[in-house]
């Protein structure tokens, strides 16, 4: 039995299926977790998700932005843009089980000894905390005033946490940890414009989320996508496995027991 954590697919099926053949992955032995983001930009969004959903079981998958924002298109709050290919989506037969499948995925995924999310943990989080407000938002997303919160997590506020906060502001900056930062600025409010890498910034003014110097500690690695302009990123602490395939890089997939990269240039 393997654990196989792959990177944003967004809709790069063909690359997906190379991918785990060159590992080897059996369904039914093995587990895939998926880092968010299987839909966007890339050419087979729908057939991705009835794939991944296919697996049953043995896929674990976790949300990204473009997998909230196409729960967001769906209920008329934006509209479908075609450069994210999603609208054959909206368009199929059973866009309803699709969607409604996607809705009840989590934000943060837990292993004995990992985690998967799909921009990271707050770094003012513990596991504890990341663990609540990660719960907190799924059951929301779960009941009957999902639509509600879809409709009004747009915004780039609060950036920073306290505990104290309520309501749409805690569910906000739950969803922006998880699924939009990359850079904090250094006293710790998130950043959500800056996708650059992080040699490409000016380090007293962006610090990358997980090297902000006050950061909780963990008890386990956190392993994210979102980010494709860190070429894939392996510390003891954090991995980060976008690797930009949609962009014409490459989908990047580890191998938990033995930390073995696997690697697929996009098509």
């Amino acid at each position: 039995m393997a654990n196989y954590i792959v990177g944003d697919i967004q809709g790069c099926l063909d690359e997906l299926h190379l991918l785990l053949s060159s590992a080897q992955f059996n369904p039914e032995h093995d587990t895939v977790w998926f880092a968010g983001d299987l839909v966007a930009r890339g050419p087979k969004s729908l057939e991705t998700l009835r794939f991944v959903r296919s697996l049953g079981l043995s896929a674990k998958v976790c949300l990204g932005n473009h997998d909230l924002h196409l729960l967001a298109v769906s209920l008329g709050i934006h509209k479908a843009k075609p450069k994210d290919k999603t609208i054959p989506i909206l368009d199929a037969l059973d866009r309803d089980e699709l969607l409604d499948w996607l809705r009840h995925q989590p934000l943060l995924l837990e292993h004995d000894e990992f985690v998967v999310c799909h921009a990271g943990v707050s770094p003012q989080w513990t596991l504890e905390q990341a663990r609540a407000c990660a719960a907190e938002v799924e059951t929301e997303l779960k009941g009957a005033n999902w639509k509600k919160l879809i409709k009004k997590m747009y915004s780039n506020e609060p950036d920073l946490w306290s505990e104290s906060l309520s309501g749409i502001e805690r569910f906000r900056y739950t969803i922006n940890a998880f699924t939009r930062m990359r850079f904090c600025f250094p006293d710790g409010r998130l950043d959500m414009g800056c996708k650059l890498p992080p040699n490409d910034v000016n380090a007293n003014e962006y610090v990358p989320w997980f090297q902000l110097p006050e950061r909780q500690p963990l008890s386990k690695a956190v392993l994210f996508g979102h980010w494709a302009a860190l070429g894939g990123y392996v510390s003891d602490e954090v991995i980060g496995l976008d690797t930009g395939c949609v962009w014409g890089g490459a989908l990047t997939m580890i191998r938990w027991e033995d930390k073995k990269l696997f690697s697929q240039q996009a098509l």
